[in-house]
C-alpha cells in the first residue's frame, strides 16, 4: 500500500489550501488559507498532485489508518481547456475529470496542492499524459494489492509521475508495516 501521507510522495508541497465554503464549517480546517478556484487554476501545472479527503468509509479508514487528513489523490493531466484536468484511479475504474468536479468530492472543499521541486520539462509531461492515458478504464482495486493489475490512486500517481521523470515519488509500505505503526487502527476493517 502507498502511504497516503503527502510529504512522503512530493518533494515540495507547493500550499495547503481551502476551496469553497469554509466560513461555513467549524473545524480545523477553516484555519487554512482560502484561494478562489480561478486563482488555483491559473497556478496548477501538468503534473501538480491534489490531494483530497473523500468521505466514504473505506476512504476514512484509510485516512485514520494512515494518521492523514487526506486519502485520495489526482494528477493534473492539462491545463490548457475550460479548466484543469484530472486523472485519478477511483472506484469503479480510472478516469479523467474536470477540477470542479475533484474538489467537489472533497470534504470542505479542502485540497493540497504538491509539485516536484524541479518543474517538468514539456517532453515529461507529454509523457506524463500518455502514461495516465494508458491506465485509463483500469478497474480499482480496493485490497490495494501491489502486484495487482487493478489500480489505486496513490500507485496510479506514483508510476504516471515515475514514468514521466524518473523520479520515485513516496515508497511502499505493507499493511503489516502500517498497522504496526498504528496499532489503534481498525484492524477489522482491513481483515475484512
Amino acid at each position: 500500500m502507498w502511504g497516503t501521507n503527502p510529504a512522503r510522495r512530493c518533494r515540495n508541497t507547493i500550499a495547503i489550501l481551502a476551496i469553497g465554503m469554509l466560513t461555513l464549517h467549524a473545524s480545523a480546517a477553516s484555519d487554512l488559507p482560502s484561494i478562489s478556484k480561478a486563482a488555483l487554476e491559473q497556478q496548477l501545472q501538468v503534473g501538480d498532485l491534489l490531494f483530497i479527503r473523500v468521505s466514504a468509509l473505506p476512504f476514512r479508514k484509510v485516512a485514520s489508518t494512515t494518521n492523514s487528513w487526506t486519502n485520495h489523490v489526482g494528477i493534473v493531466v492539462a491545463t490548457d481547456g475550460s479548466e484543469p484536468l484530472i486523472a485519478e484511479s477511483t472506484f469503479p475504474v480510472s478516469k479523467r475529470g474536470g477540477l470542479e468536479r475533484f474538489l467537489a468530492r472533497s470534504e470542505g472543499g479542502r485540497v493540497e496542492v504538491s509539485r516536484l521541486n524541479t518543474p517538468l520539462t514539456a517532453e515529461q509531461q507529454r509523457v506524463l499524459v500518455q502514461a495516465a492515458q494508458a491506465r485509463m478504464g483500469v478497474f480499482y482495486d480496493t485490497g490495494f494489492d501491489l502486484h495487482s493489475r487493478s489500480q489505486f490512486c496513490s500507485r496510479f500517481a506514483h508510476e504516471v509521475l515515475r514514468e514521466a521523470s524518473g523520479i520515485e515519488v513516496g515508497e511502499a509500505e505493507t499493511f503489516a508495516t502500517l498497522l504496526a505503526r498504528n496499532p489503534e487502527a481498525d484492524q477489522d476493517f482491513w481483515k475484512y
